[in-house]
Order: structure tokens, then sequence, then C-alpha cells
């Protein structure tokens, strides 16, 4: 261990617990020991606190025993003229940094500086946490850059962040250096930050390094099923599972040697641009702890090698670079070149199977006049026709296929796509035109990508596009035709009519006790996964995640439960779970991980459940924020009369079948209510529940936040769930 490092990071410790201890004063002066503090919108307290000491900080009291720890773990200086092993104080040093880092960043939000301004996010809530996780999970977010400081102009910061995101990283940014940041360096450059696309700025000042390390608790605790306060399961959880490291740019404090201590406990090495000492034995980290003098041009390179990443970056032959890091663009009017679609202009995409002799693979076809034909900011029709052949290729798979398109032209830079099918909207940037992006540049991307994913299924790829508006008009009617046929086929397709199911444990890297049993009426409970896309996924990937599950003998149909189904997730879980029903929340319910787009729990006194969507920040009748429900049902548990699902799974008809289906659902937010409003008025009428006016017999939070109040609400409305028996 380094004397200069270990001297350096328990001065910076010390320096930062009385930052902290001064904060917490001034605040508890200006607003008293019973005020509340929290950063936004989580259910996890302060993070790095909670998940390491089980405090569940919820007013500024409750910083006495957090107080209590600092000091515990907080070693003396280290005396010059001794020489000690300096490991274990110094990471000692590090986590009591955390802890006050925690303290002055959550005082902020209380007496300012708001760690909410300009450009600076703050702390991330728990919506995005969920959102962004489940890219941890499935492998498209490879990892997190924690970048300290600044470099030392800006076209070495853009290519940087540019390096970062080509390798689907994410990028967060604190910390300043010679008077600036990396984010505004950045800025400077033009280049879009924020969570969309992966370039995220949490604060100025080195404190604000906590909100990405609990980025990092949050996600042992909400997918890894860690316990607050197991801080040796959420450290390793960390290490194993979770692939970050810091980049220190430019001269490193004593706070940023103190903040790198801390980050080295969850096994995030340091890489720096300075020439500082290095620790570069193995122990704590994977490889190296801390290297240093690294040149700009190869730091990215370096940081992955010493992380232990493993990337993989297809080669797509196009002019302007691709990665996922870029779904999350956003292409102005003022700053694009060309739009199609978007009620503006005829526009569709449609991908079919062909016979192998119809199709030429690597054939690209425009059709009319290209991108270079029409003035900046202009107009033009467009369709997309994809064609694909291969032996293992299936009809089914069309839909499955064709919403890839969406996917695959957003990762290119200055390539922006919304919607899909014949109500498309499509904008390439200014910058993409400049570098050389055509119209056959769209089919040179779709086929190396299809092969790239698609490879085991798809033998040949080729891309028709159509600009001529009577040809795009001609072919997009053809279209609409398939897309009925498709919708009718598959809408009618139920649980009785296969003798198979699909299972789902992408999340098992996160939560290994979890097992999703995708069925065709009950899709992941993530919403990204229906059964087809199982079914697909199995024949790419025989070995993924995706397996086929017959479903075997019938051990009860109300509930949902078959033998082999059973079998196959008492296997899968490790023996954590011996049974699972796939039509009810109350006898031995599916687990979830934590990617759920939705929450069911009992509301016991309405004879009904309340289902909570994660875009709702609000308190629920249950007594808990989404937030709060999610660290009760994540974690691979199976918890009686709590479910994750989808949205979709709402106006199933197997939704809770064994419960009654929505007949139970009492409340749920009203944007929620509005977004599968149709659905429901369909699966209502089915029903004969009313149709529309069943609808306003559900509460939302505009008339019932409490349970007393919506059983209130649900006798003077005449909900079904009031004359149902008790659920449990």
């Amino acid at each position: 261990m380094s004397r200069i490092i270990a001297s350096a990071a328990i001065r910076g410790a010390h320096k930062l617990v009385e930052q902290a201890k001064d904060i917490y004063n001034k605040t508890v002066q200006d607003k008293g020991k019973d005020c509340n503090v929290e950063f936004p919108n989580t259910g996890y307290y302060l993070p790095i606190i909670y998940s390491m000491t089980g405090i569940a900080v919820e007013k500024l009291s409750d910083f006495d025993e957090v107080f209590e720890t600092i000091d515990d773990l907080l070693p003396d200086l280290v005396d010059e003229d001794i020489w000690l092993p300096y490991l274990g104080p110094t990471l000692d040093a590090g986590m009591a940094t955390l802890f006050a880092e925690e303290i002055i960043e959550s005082c902020k939000y209380l007496i300012g500086p708001d760690p909410v301004s300009d450009i600076w996010l703050g702390a991330a809530d728990d919506v995005i946490l969920r959102e962004r996780g489940i890219q941890f999970v499935d492998g498209t977010a490879p990892g997190f850059a924690a970048i300290a400081g600044s470099a030392p102009d800006v076209e070495t910061a853009v290519n940087i962040a540019r390096k970062c995101q080509e390798k689907s990283l994410y990028v967060f940014m604190a910390a300043h250096h010679n008077g600036t940041t990396f984010a505004e360096q950045l800025i400077e450059g033009g280049v879009q930050l924020g969570w969309d696309t992966r370039l995220v700025p949490f604060g100025r000042e080195i404190t604000s390094a906590i909100y990405a390390l609990g980025f990092a608790s949050r996600a042992a605790l909400s997918f890894g099923g860690v316990q607050a306060g197991d801080y040796r399961r959420n450290l390793l959880y960390n290490k194993n599972r979770v692939f970050a490291f810091v980049m220190a740019l430019g001269e490193v404090t004593d706070e940023w040697y103190a903040t790198a201590a801390g980050a080295i406990n969850y096994g995030f090495p340091t890489i720096a641009d300075s020439d500082i000492p290095q620790i570069l034995p193995t122990g704590i980290c994977t490889y190296e702890h801390v290297v240093s003098n690294v040149a700009h041009k190869e730091i990215v390179e370096k940081a992955i090698e010493v992380r232990g990443l493993k990337i993989k970056v297809t080669e797509v032959p196009i002019p302007v670079p691709c990665s996922p890091a870029f779904e999350g663009e956003r292409i102005r009017k003022d700053d694009m070149h060309v739009e199609f679609g978007g009620q503006r202009t005829p526009a569709f995409e449609w991908l079919r199977m062909r016979d192998m002799g119809d199709v030429e693979d690597g054939g690209i076809e425009v059709t009319g006049p290209d991108v270079d034909s029409v003035e900046p900011g202009g107009r033009m029709p467009l369709g997309i026709v994809v064609e694909v052949a291969g032996r293992k290729m299936q009809a089914d798979f069309e839909p499955v296929l064709e919403r890839q398109i969406h996917t695959f032209m957003n990762e290119a830079q200055g390539l922006w796509h919304m919607g899909q099918r014949d109500i498309g909207w499509i904008r390439i940037s200014k910058e993409a035109f400049g570098a050389g992006f055509r119209l056959k540049h769209i089919g040179k991307l779709l086929h190396a990508m299809y092969h790239e994913q698609f490879s085991s299924i798809l033998d040949k790829v080729q891309v028709k596009i159509l600009t001529n508006e009577s040809e795009v008009t001609k072919i997009r009617e053809a279209a609409r035709k398939v897309f009925a046929e498709r919708d009718e086929r598959l809408a009618g397709m139920l649980d009785e009519d296969v003798d198979t199911f699909y299972s789902c444990t992408l999340c098992q890297s996160f939560a290994p006790n979890h097992v999703c049993v995708i069925s065709p009426e009950r899709p992941g409970l993530c919403g990204a996964y229906s059964w087809l896309d199982g079914k697909a996924a199995y024949e790419i990937t025989p070995t993924g995640p995706n397996q086929p599950i017959p479903k075997g003998k019938c051990i009860e149909p109300t509930i949902g439960q078959w033998d082999k189904v059973n079998e196959f997730v008492a296997r899968t879980s490790g023996g954590n779970v011996e049974r699972m029903s796939q039509y009810s929340m109350i006898i031995d319910p599916m687990t979830s991980c934590g990617c759920f787009e939705c929450i069911a729990a009992v509301l016991p006194s309405t004879g009904g459940i309340m289902i909570v969507n994660r875009e709702f920040a609000e308190m629920t009748p249950c007594g808990m924020k989404f937030s709060t429900l999610a660290g009760t049902v994540g974690g691979g548990n199976q918890t009686p009369g709590f479910i994750g699902h989808s949205k979709h799974y709402i106006v199933s008809g197997k939704f809770i079948a064994a419960e009654g289906g929505i007949r139970r659902i009492v409340w749920m937010p009203a944007m929620l209510k509005e977004e599968i409003k149709d659905a429901l008025i369909r699966r209502a009428e089915k029903l004969e529940l009313g149709g529309a006016e069943y609808l306003t017999k559900i509460a939302d939070e505009t008339t019932a936040t409490a349970e007393e109040e919506v059983l209130e609400f649900i006798t003077k409305a005449g909900h079904p769930a009031i004359e149902m028996d008790p659920m449990f």
C-alpha cells in the first residue's frame, strides 16, 4: 500500500468529515433536528449509509448514529515517522468519506446549494434506477465510468466520452479541475448530456460522486436481494456484478483520494491521467487498484482492462459511430437535415420473411431521391422493407424482428427513430449528413445488426428503401394488411393453445433466485418480453436465458400450476422457489427481480388490490411508495399478496385469474388508468362489468390516497370487489 495514497486518503477523509459536521450543524440550526432528510423519490433512504449500516436516515437526528459510525471508522492521521500496513485504515477512511459525503449532499437538498441546478442532476430517483438498471441486467450497459475532474481540453473530453458511449458505458460525472468540469467541457463541445445519452452530470463537487456509488448500492439492494446492513454481500455483489471504475482527470486532491478509497471498497479501481503512486497488486479489486499516468487516447481501454470488463463492439459499415449509448440522443428541428413520417409525410417499416432464392444477402436497393436532394430541414416520404430468409426463420418471428428496427436505427449517432410499422418518425442530423450518411447506410446498418444479433435464425437479409411517394403509399397498404393479420392471429393466442412456456432468467445476473415464466397471456414482468420473444430468443441463442418449459401435467388449473414448470423453477432458482403459480398473487406467486413495470398489492379491507406503476412517485393507499414496495417485492422472493408485473398483463384474461382478475382492481394511478384505458374497457366488456363504466369505479390518487378512503369510494361506486370473498 502506498504511504502517499494512504496519507492523502486519510487526510481527505478528515477534511470531508469536518465538512459534513459543519453543514449538518448549519442545517440543524436552520431546520431543527426533527426535519425530514432524504434524496428524492427513493425507498433506500441515503443508499450508501443504508446499504452498509442498515441505518434508515429519515430525520436529521438520525445522523447522530451515523456520525458515531464515522468516528469508529475514521483512522488517525498517518504519522510520517512510523511505517504501518495502511490498507485497512485507508479503506475504512474511504467508507467514512462516503458516509460524510452523503450527509453533505443530503443537507444541500435542505439548505442549498441545490444539487439539482443548471446542468447538474443530483441524486437519481428509483424510477431511473429501475429504468436504467435493466440495461445493466441485460448487458446493454456493461458498466459505468465515474469521471472526476476535467480533461486538458474540450476535444479530449469529447473523445473520451464518445469512446465510452461507443462501448455502451454510462459516464457519471463529478468534481472540477482547473476551474471547469468534464460535463461543462462536453456542453462546450456540443454533446448532449443526460440519462438518455448515458452521460450523466451529477455535480460540480467531489462529494457528488456518492450519487454514482449510491446507484451501485441500490442495484445490490433492488436487484440482488442484498439486505440493508449486509455490507459484505453488498461489496461483493458490486465487485462481481457491477462493472464500474473511477477515472480521475487532473490533479488528485486529498478529497479525491479519500473518495477513490471508498470506491475501492466496492471493487472499483481508479485510473488516472496524472503521475500519482500506483497500487498494482490485486486484492480488493479484480486486478490493479490504482493505475496512473495513462495517456488520454488510451485511458478508456486501460480502464476497461483493469476493471475486467468484456465488451464486444459490432463494426457497422456506416460513417457514424454506432452503440446503444446513442439511443437516447435527440435531434432537434434546427439540428436535422431531413425528417420522414411523423404524420408529416407517408412512412412505414416492414420486415417480411421470403424464400431463400428471393433474397440477396447484403442487397441494398434505394428507389427514389436520396437525402442530398433536399435542403436542410426538409421532409421526404420513406418506406423501409427488410426481407429476410433463414432455415430456422418462422413467420411468427416477423414482429419480433421488425421491432428491432427501432433499436438498431437509434443506435447510430445522428439517426433518430420513433414509432413502428406505419406510424414511424425518423430524423437524420446535419452532423450525420455532413459525415456522409445517406439512405443506403440505413440498409447497411440493418443488414449488419440483424446478422450480428440474429445470425442463428437468419441466413440472408436484404433491404429496400423507397422515397417515391406513390410507391411508398402503395407498399404501405400491403404492409397494413399484413399488420392486421398478425394482430388478429396473436390476439387470439391463449395459454391453453400451447404446451410450452418460456423462461427468462436474464435478471439472475442481479437477482439469482428469480425466474420469469412467460406464457402467451403473461408477458415478462419488465414488459419487454412476450411469449413470442421468448420463443424467438431460444431459437437465436439455444443456451441463453430464454429456455422452453414443457408445461407437463396440470396440478391446479385455477392458480396455474404444472409439474414440469414447478420442476424447472425449483431447479433454476437453486431450490429457493419450489412452486410457482402463473395466475395467483396469493398462492405461490411468481417472484420478482426489480425490473417490473407495476406492482400489485392487496388492500385487505377493500377485498381488492391496488396497482402502482413505477412512474408514479407519490404515496399509495397501502402506505408505501412504489420505491418502498419494490424493495419488499423484488430480489427474487415470493411475497404472497404482492406481485411485480407488466402493464400489459393487467388486461390479460389470466391476470390474477385465481383471485377474480380485474374485478379485484380497486385503485390505480390516473396516469396508468389512462394509459391502458382502451384495453381495460375491452376486458371489462368481455367480463360483463360494464366496460367504460367499470373504470369509474376504480379509485385513483384524485379520489383516494389511503386504504379507508379507497373503501369508502368503491362502496359508494358499487365496485364488484365489495361483494367478493376476502382474498386471504
